[in-house]
């Protein structure tokens, strides 16, 4: 990412060479040429070898050109392309778009070529899309510097995807829908400019209503999430993100490592930015189509008015399975339905005005549907018949929409009869679909895009912690050649704020029994090796031992340890405090580390369960006060927090606490990959750690 990249040459140029300018047919060159017809500007033919191109005068480099060149298209072969951005750079060229392939995608030679590019791009401080990029597209200057068969209808959608190839089936594919553009970007090998970038500069561009992106990954999570939750305050952002993948679960060896793989970094941090996913191309145009053209819904209730009762009830399965909820009309509205619709018609949400209805009852029904104050946005159904012009139906729609400001989409379910009224209810914004459930979508989506918007980002709390100490537990652990830590890194939670029950480690059976005699009553003793992870499953755990027989409990855990695993390093016995577990609820909290987004604190049900049930939320680090308690508030088990069927409420600010303190610990040390505290002991009177494990990278301290 270029933080500081002024990128809007790239869209809006006044000069254009293409640099590998060329007539032969079938070439890139050639191809770019002609797509460049209907800009705006000038455009400069580069190229060594020929005088002129296509009719036009022919330079033999940029720094050749007689007058300044906003954005150079570079698109000779890879040896050369380094050297052509070059003379880009010495030419005073602030914008280039590498289109030739052959760069890290290619393997050892390619990646070396591209980190030269980069190189050169940093010398120059070049805004640089690419390499292996299909090129860029703005409307307004009619520019069209890719080598795509189609070029694109105007609009107010910006585009930017990973794949080229994806960007021309999209582009044919949304012409003959009628879907226009501002700007499109293929962001290739993002050797430079990133996703980040393009959000930054969409963010600031009065002429994009609605971002769109196809993405592969992110280059920069961090800074994806802080850019994109500034854009989406005002700007909705749609994103498809392929290779849904568990990528890094095969290699992690704790529970959150396992479950929080890369599929839910991307989807806490989408979350987290305000982005709204798309799982397909079907729904990330829909989701424009209601972003860009509909207000924003008052609220999640829906209305559905359909004059097919199955269609209607499609339509609630669809919205059960959404954020939305079936708004509850008013006595008003159901008094004001009952005089207007036939007897036969049922006046509750889904309102049913039956088959042999028409415009004026349609109209009217929608009327009163939108007139309720629970209402914050309607679904129109209606199948063919005979009284119904779905043309005049449309224009009753936007009618609507228009006087009551609220958000309505339309399911006009049929084929041919329904392409003018769909273009009636496009010129007003309304997107039509055939299918309810693609409908109810859209409206959820604006639904997500207007919590977005209502969000108060908060900063993350900065507790006051003993880093000093947790460092030197961490140091002590990398000297002796551990990567690899159990309940000897207690300290660590201590260091941080993190309550833990009272325990010490010992090294030998009197040591034992002395740590023992400082702690009241019967006492826990656990196996303390590196090398164990389940120490329950080998009988390296023992409950309620009386203080009598901590010292043969001792050898015994080791007699243990050894026969199970004999070549494990056995650092001692940890002897703890006993806690009633039954007093409370067992918990995780977690961390795993993305290597797109750095730490992902993870919290759900513990114990035992945590791995069957899999019942947890996560969020990238660090993590405020808000997304503590979301991630709380997500679990299907939190009930079980709250005191459902007579249990003991937990004290759900300690816990939100807990996430916080834990998000500052993996926050400040990079050397964390992975960290378990399982079970957190969640009661009405507070948290406690029981047991801890985590992994470390020496290097990273």
């Amino acid at each position: 990412m270029n933080s500081d990249a002024d990128i809007g040459g790239l869209f809006a140029p006044e000069r254009v060479a293409v640099v590998g300018a060329t007539e032969r047919a079938g070439s890139i060159g050639a191809a770019i040429l002609r797509n460049l017809d209907d800009f705006t500007g000038e455009v400069v033919p580069v190229n060594p070898s020929r005088d002129t191109v296509f009719g036009t005068a022919c330079y033999p480099d940029v720094t050749s050109v007689p007058d300044p060149v906003d954005l150079a298209v570079i698109v000779v072969p890879p040896p050369i392309a380094v050297d052509a951005v070059r003379e880009a750079g010495e030419a005073g060229v602030a914008n280039v778009v590498v289109i030739t392939a052959g760069f890290s995608e290619t393997g050892t030679e390619g990646a070396q070529r591209e980190q030269a590019l980069r190189a050169v791009a940093a010398e120059y401080d070049l805004n640089l899309v690419g390499p292996n990029s299909l090129g860029v597209l703005s409307t307004p200057p009619g520019l069209n510097a890719t080598f795509g068969p189609s070029n694109a209808l105007p609009g107010s959608l910006s585009f930017m995807s990973q794949s080229g190839a994806f960007i021309t089936a999209v582009l044919d594919w949304a012409n003959d829908q009628g879907i226009g553009f501002k700007d499109v970007v293929s962001l290739g090998n993002k050797a430079v400019l990133d996703e980040s970038d393009f959000l930054a500069h969409w963010r600031d561009d009065p002429e994009t209503d609605v971002v769109l992106g196809y993405l592969e990954g992110v280059e920069d999570g961090r800074s994806f999430i802080d850019t994109a939750r500034e854009v989406t305050q005002e700007t909705p952002v749609v994103v498809v993100k392929s290779g849904r993948t568990e990528a890094g679960a095969d290699a992690a060896s704790s529970h959150t490592g396992t479950i929080a793989g890369s599929e839910a970094a991307y989807e806490a941090a989408f979350e987290q930015a305000g982005v709204v996913r798309a799982e397909n191309v079907q729904e990330l145009f829909d989701y424009a189509r209601a972003l860009d053209g509909l207000p924003m819904p008052d609220s999640e209730q829906v209305g559905v008015v359909t004059n097919a009762g199955g269609p209607g009830v499609m339509a609630t399965d669809a919205v059960g399975d959404s954020r939305l909820t079936m708004a509850s009309f008013t006595d008003e509205t159901l008094s004001e339905l009952e005089a207007t619709m036939p007897d036969e018609a049922n006046i509750y949400n889904p309102v049913d005005v039956i088959g042999d209805a028409d415009i004026e009852r349609f109209e009217t029904a929608l009327d009163t549907v939108l007139a309720d104050d629970n209402v914050g946005c309607a679904i129109v159904i209606s199948a063919p018949t005979a009284v119904v012009d779905f043309g005049e139906l449309a224009a009753a729609i936007a009618d609507r929409q228009a006087e009551h400001d609220t958000p309505v989409v339309a399911c006009l379910m049929g084929g041919e009869r329904t392409d003018r009224a769909a273009a009636v209810l496009g010129d007003a914004g309304i997107p039509n679909y055939f299918d309810p459930a693609r409908a109810v979508g859209s409206l959820d989506a604006l639904a997500v895009q207007r919590e977005v918007e209502a969000r108060d980002y908060e900063p993350p709390e900065s507790f006051d912690v003993d880093r000093e100490r947790a460092r030197e537990i961490l140091a002590d652990a990398a000297d002796r050649g551990a990567t690899r830590l159990g309940v000897e890194a207690m300290d660590l939670l201590d260091a941080y704020g993190l309550p833990t029950p009272e325990s010490a480690i010992v090294d030998d059976p009197d040591a034992a029994a002395s740590a023992a005699a400082s702690i009241d009553g019967d006492v826990v003793m656990k196996i303390v090796s590196p090398d164990i992870l389940h120490k329950s499953d080998i009988g390296g755990v023992a409950v309620g031992v009386p203080q009598s027989e901590v010292a043969d409990t001792y050898e015994t855990l080791l007699t243990r340890a050894r026969n199970y695993q004999p070549d494990a390093a056995i650092l001692g016995v940890q002897v703890q405090e006993m806690v009633d577990t039954d007093a409370g609820t067992e918990t995780i909290l977690g961390m795993n580390r993305d290597p797109q987004f750095g730490p992902m604190v993870l919290f759900g049900l513990g114990g035992i369960f945590v791995e069957v049930l899999e019942d947890t939320s996560v969020r990238i680090a660090p993590v405020s006060g808000r997304e503590a308690g979301e991630m709380v508030d997500e679990l299907d088990s939190a009930p079980l927090l709250r005191g459902a069927r007579g249990r003991p409420s937990a004290d759900e600010a300690a816990i939100e606490e807990a996430i916080q303190r834990l998000s500052q610990l993996v926050t400040d040390f990079d050397a964390i990959l992975e960290l378990d505290v399982n079970p957190l002991l969640a009661t009405a009177d507070g948290v406690q750690a029981l047991d801890v494990r985590l992994t470390i990278d020496p290097d990273q301290l």
